[in-house]
């Protein structure tokens, strides 16, 4: 049999003013998807320029249309042949100038990531980065492709 338990006055509790706080500021900082991503290896290879283009194709000159359906190919044909870097070289982005007639200039450029986003070889496509001078370092980008799983 148990003892009865002792009877315990209530504790009074400090009346205290709940006054609404400003929640904390916490920065927001875009998630790192796996697509952007490279490692160290890699970033430094691009960045000194020792990185060699599995295969290369050349859109500048072309239409929209026709870059766009070039693109895809290019993508299928380095997606077939397990093809790590690709190198596309779009053109020169357009300069700064006061003149209206460089409407045209860096069309391809301005497009190709919107292309790549909605590629059906998107999510192949491990990185995109801007290359180096040698080869053709604004006017051109590397894409890093995935293995094959």
């Amino acid at each position: 049999m148990r003892p009865p338990l002792p009877v315990v006055a209530p504790v009074p509790i400090p009346e205290t003013r709940l006054t609404p706080q400003p929640a904390k500021a916490v920065p927001i900082t875009p998630a790192r998807t796996p697509a952007a991503v490279l490692d160290t290896g890699w970033e430094k290879r691009i960045r000194s320029g020792n990185i060699a283009p599995d295969m290369s194709i050349d859109l500048h000159g072309h239409n929209l249309a026709g870059a766009h359906v070039r693109l895809n190919q290019a993508l299928a044909a380095a997606i077939a042949r397990d093809v790590r870097v690709l190198l596309v070289v779009t053109g020169k982005p357009p300069k700064a100038s006061s003149h209206g007639d460089s409407s045209r200039r860096g069309a391809i450029r301005g497009e190709i990531g919107h292309w790549l986003e909605t590629s059906p070889y998107a999510d192949r496509i491990a990185s995109v980065r801007i290359a180096h001078p040698r080869h053709g370092g604004d006017g051109a980008i590397y894409l890093i492709l995935r293995r094959k799983k």
